[in-house]
């Protein structure tokens, strides 16, 4: 199952869906994608309901990221009808796009949870010295990455129920679940060469999220701030 929530992505969201259905034919498993329209007015309803019966869309009214993804996985459950101990949940944003071998990757992991990382293939919307900048305190040293991401999150089911699920939080609702899937002794496995594709966009749809700190760094230098997990 892979939920993608989407508050007014309709320029972004087809790359998105493309991508996602095309790691879900590479699973020897059936898999549901599930978008998650939170308040949208641009024309995104329609983007996903032009993949006709691949894509389940759901509309809501919540303009908040931790519950649209959180009624998508309710949603999952509901038609999934199997067993949470063998079901394996997975996100991402709406502006990311996935690789071919992400899903495959995650279940092969034999982890409770994967937490992937990003990457910014192009740069249109910032000048070079934020590209830099943000490279430079992205890097993490040895095999393992410090970062969350919701834009590249997998865990099992049986594991997302018993912490209790996405909270209905503006931002941080990745690293709120991750941090609840670490206290209760779940295996996690942070893998920096498994990294999802997102854009360098201007505008935030979360606050305090990935735009919002390439904007900090374009208008004051900063370089990632210990402990900051956008």
């Amino acid at each position: 199952m892979v939920v993608v929530p989407a508050h007014n992505e309709a320029f972004l969201l087809e790359g998105c869906l493309r991508s996602v259905l095309t790691a879900a034919v590479c699973v020897p498993i059936p898999t549901q994608i599930i978008v998650v329209l939170d308040a949208c007015d641009d024309g995104s309803a329609a983007v996903a309901q032009n993949f006709g019966a691949d894509v389940h869309a759901i509309t809501i009214d919540a303009r908040n990221v931790g519950a649209a993804r959180a009624v998508g996985f309710a949603y999952a459950r509901s038609i999934g009808n199997v067993d949470d101990s063998r079901t394996w949940y997975a996100t991402t944003d709406a502006d990311s796009r996935v690789g071919p071998d992400w899903l495959l990757r995650q279940i092969a992991a034999n982890s409770d949870v994967v937490v992937g990382a990003v990457h910014v293939p192009e740069w249109r919307h910032h000048p070079p010295v934020v590209a830099m900048r943000y490279m430079r305190g992205y890097q993490s040293e040895g095999p393992r990455h410090d970062h969350v991401h919701g834009a590249n999150l997998g865990f099992r089911a049986s594991a997302y129920w018993r912490v209790g699920g996405f909270a209905a939080l503006k931002t941080g609702e990745d690293v709120d679940l991750v941090v609840r899937f670490e206290r209760d002794g779940y295996v996690v496995s942070r893998d920096p060469s498994l990294s999802v594709a997102t854009s360098d966009r201007q505008i935030a749809r979360a606050p305090a999220g990935f735009a919002h700190h390439l904007r900090q760094l374009s208008s004051s230098g900063l370089l990632w701030a210990v402990g900051d997990q956008p």
